[in-house]
């Protein structure tokens, strides 16, 4: 690698490292100036043990992060300066030869090892964080046997993917980069009808909500909202996390409501209706495709810049591979990746939230009634020991959803709780 390359992904690197550790750093005073201040709009509801617990969670987990970040920055830095990339890339090619069977089965393997490294942070995370707050509920052989499925998975789905990708840069020149995306792109399309049917109960047990009244008020949500789902099924999340969820999956005729066993323990019927409202109000204002459109748009990003990059003499050459040659572009874009959309990740976060507030809105409208939903998020918070008082900056960059006073404060905005 030239001196240059080192410079300016040292300095990316470094970048992104410090300011991560500063987001760090200053939510974690933000939440300790907040030790003793019970935000008011949730001192009749929240008690001050569980707040205190909520504290203790979020420094634990920042505390880690921080651990974990570090390790991450040292482990790009590593694979990027020390030249092994190409150095395992030629002892690859000698061995394997260079085909594109042989070149998708590098970039899985540069995957797996890279992965190798961060299974001890995965483990101490389950095992040691999550134990010591009370949510972990899996065990040593099904954590294991999760990997081991992520692992098959991934290679009988993504290396055949692969092949296929560097194929269409054999065959089809210049134009390659188009047609590999328009294939990823229906390729995750079709993941998406299968994954409830193929994919998903390979890890979970999904069982139809019994019959009885639950599943007829919800049922009858949908049937108003005029969103048909083709099942409720419930998912025994709590074989591996005390943590709760809902979503809906797949997509047309083949969609499915699904909710944790933990979040049907927890909420009240009304709840859990205010809940389902919210997730139906996701695909009534249209965010699902809006979001996939945004996901495809900066794919198709990626592949224009792969493509221009592995002609580029200077980008290869910097990092030491054989310029012209589509597979080491592919590793190093998507290695890089992070670099640059860390910083961009307030935009999407910022459009994310935007659509909670929405779907919120329309989970009130369609309830007449703010109170299910609010009371619903406050126990959601709750039991997940969410931080209730995180620095703005913080939930910036990392907040996919408004935090509970945020969206209470919308909420109370709509209409007057009753």
């Amino acid at each position: 690698m030239t001196p240059a390359f080192i410079l300016v992904c040292g300095i990316l690197i470094l970048g992104k490292w410090i300011a991560q550790m500063a987001l760090e750093w200053i939510n974690q005073r933000h939440v300790q100036a907040n030790a003793n201040a019970i935000p008011p709009a949730l001192s009749d509801t929240i008690s001050p043990d569980t707040y205190a617990k909520s504290r203790a969670y979020t420094l634990a987990k920042s505390r880690f992060e921080m651990v974990d970040m570090t390790w991450s920055a040292m482990v790009l830095a590593a694979t990027l300066f020390s030249g092994a990339l190409p150095w395992f890339y030629g002892a690859f090619q000698r061995i394997a030869g260079s085909s594109v069977w042989a070149g998708a089965a590098f970039l899985v393997a540069v995957g797996v090892c890279l992965s190798v490294t961060d299974l001890p942070f995965e483990w101490h995370a389950q095992f040691h964080l999550e134990e010591r707050f009370g949510f972990n509920t899996t065990t040593a052989a099904t954590w294991w046997l999760d990997r081991v499925k992520g692992f098959l998975l991934a290679l009988v789905l993504g290396y055949p993917l692969l092949v296929l990708i560097l194929k269409l840069a054999a065959w089809l020149g210049a134009a390659w980069w188009f047609w590999a995306w328009i294939c990823m792109a229906a390729f995750q399309l079709i993941i998406m009808i299968v994954a409830p049917v193929l994919i998903m109960p390979l890890f979970n047990k999904f069982t139809p909500l019994p019959e009885g009244s639950l599943r007829e008020r919800l049922l009858g949500l949908g049937e108003r909202a005029g969103f048909r789902a083709r099942d409720i099924q419930v998912m025994d999340g709590s074989k591996r996390s005390r943590h709760s969820n809902a979503f809906f999956t797949g997509l047309g005729r083949f969609r499915k409501i699904i909710l944790f066993d933990t979040l049907v323990n927890q909420l009240e019927p009304v709840e859990l209706e205010s809940v389902l409202a919210h997730e139906i109000g996701h695909y009534k204002k249209g965010h699902i495709p809006k979001t996939i459109a945004l996901s495809l748009g900066g794919m198709l990003a990626g592949f224009y810049l792969v493509a221009l990059l592995a002609k580029a003499d200077w980008f290869l050459r910097g990092f030491g591979f054989t310029p012209g040659d589509i597979v080491p572009a592919l590793l190093l874009i998507s290695l890089l990746a992070g670099l640059v959309t860390f910083w961009i990740s307030p935009v999407f976060h910022s459009l994310s939230r935007h659509h909670e507030y929405e779907a919120d809105a329309y989970a009130a409208s369609l309830m007449k009634q703010t109170q299910p939903l609010i009371t619903a998020l406050r126990k959601l918070n709750e039991k997940n020991l969410s931080n209730l008082t995180p620095h703005p900056f913080y939930s910036g960059f990392y907040y996919s959803h408004p935090t509970l006073l945020e969206r209470e404060t919308a909420l109370k905005q709509i209409a007057p709780a009753p």
